[in-house]
């Protein structure tokens, strides 16, 4: 860590104790840190242990006395931020932008990359608005390291316990020092649905949520990827360095892949594009005129066989299947008609997974015949997994 900048901001959680012996390893590993801590944070944990580990003024409000903590420069001179722990109360404010202390202002402020590390009570990490503020702070770009399960200050034992500090090191030190088998590298990734209009209020689309391939796509990157995500109409985004083309349609999709593909080392066919399309597109409103309404459909173009067509010896080509019967042949049979090199199976039938899920369960098949299952993960997991297969197609090249 030797010469890198973080920025450690401490919210009010008893898990607030972890963030010295946090800091003690990362100054010990030659990080510089300074620390912003919330109000309620001070009663958790002592400003002036804070100071003295790393020889740093401690700063908690946007301004003492005639001194201004300049929260713009703050946020522009770390390498990355880190909030750890972040409280449930924190979460909500970086879902909702609220700025009432100078932590927030720094985090609205700040440039540089963003790692939440949260921990709260178990009921509180379950808590549905707690999952769509963590589900939000992800598509504004920001990492989010998973809590653990242990013992909780409620007493309790379950799931929220913040990362150990040691964990936070190892997930820092794979943010700044991984290897990266894939520098110098292209990849396309294309993620979440398509919608295909009836008019201009009704669609044709499906369930998709991005997740999985806005999680490869955050997974190539940071593998060293030069990267570009095709995106459908969803809410999240990638992480910061991504470029990302958004579209709506499955033509629209089509055009763009078609466009880059053949700049591309890697492409990954992740999204689930809609096979039909309406042949008529009314300019207004469908009035409801009749008991049953007869819809004539035109298939939409084969994106992932389009690129396989032209695909050229030094591509890795990737699509994905998602198959409720006779899995393991369709996606053996894909894979020959489409001239891919992979295709990552999943299953309809595999409850928790799929649409909208934060787990997937999958398995890859490769044209030279070999078959790899996977438990069911976290799609970051999962991800990860689907990258270091690529990593490894690519090293055999």
């Amino acid at each position: 860590m030797q010469g890198k900048r973080i920025l450690l901001a401490i919210t009010g959680s008893i898990a607030a104790y972890k963030s010295i012996l946090l800091v003690r390893l990362l100054v010990k590993q030659g990080a510089e840190i300074k620390v912003v801590l919330t109000p309620a944070a001070k009663d958790f944990v002592s400003p002036l242990v804070l100071a003295t580990l790393t020889k740093n003024t401690v700063l908690d409000n946007l301004s003492t006395g005639d001194t201004w903590a300049n929260h713009v420069m703050l946020g522009r001179w770390a390498d990355i931020m880190m909030v750890a722990p972040l409280s449930c109360n924190t979460l909500s404010k970086m879902a909702t932008g609220l700025c009432d202390n100078l932590l927030m202002a720094v985090y609205l402020s700040a440039t540089c990359p963003v790692l939440a590390v949260p921990a709260m009570d178990e009921d509180m990490w379950y808590h549905a608005t707690t999952q769509r503020n963590i589900e939000t702070i992800k598509a504004n770009g920001n990492m989010v390291m998973d809590v653990g399960i242990g013992e909780l200050a409620s007493g309790l034992t379950g799931l929220g316990r913040m990362a150990e500090p040691d964990e936070i090191v190892r997930c820092l030190e794979r943010y700044f020092f991984a290897e990266k088998p894939l520098k110098g590298k292209k990849a396309m990734v294309t993620a979440g649905p398509t919608y295909e209009p009836l008019d201009p209020v009704r669609f044709i689309g499906n369930h998709s949520s991005g997740k999985m391939g806005i999680s490869i796509a955050n997974e190539l990157l940071i593998q060293g990827a030069e990267v570009t995500l095709i995106l459908g109409p969803v809410s999240l985004q990638a992480n910061t360095g991504i470029k990302t083309i958004r579209i709506q349609t499955a033509e629209e999709m089509y055009l763009e892949t078609m466009r880059i593909f053949p700049e591309m080392d890697i492409a990954v066919m992740a999204a689930a594009v809609a096979d039909y399309r309406p042949a008529t597109v009314e300019l207004s409103k469908i009035k409801k005129t009749g008991d049953t309404m007869t819809l004539e459909l035109v298939k939409n173009p084969d994106i992932l066989k389009s690129c396989g067509v032209i695909k050229k010896d030094f591509q890795l080509l990737a699509g994905f299947a998602l198959e409720t019967d006779n899995e393991e042949a369709n996606a053996r049979e894909k894979l020959e008609k489409k001239n891919a090199d992979l295709i990552i199976l999943n299953s309809m039938k595999d409850e928790g997974g799929t649409f909208k899920s934060n787990q997937n369960k999958i398995s890859i098949f490769d044209k030279n015949g070999h078959m790899e299952r996977f438990e069911m993960l976290s799609k970051q997991e999962v991800a990860q997994n689907i990258v270091s297969y690529l990593v490894n197609k690519m090293a055999e090249r």
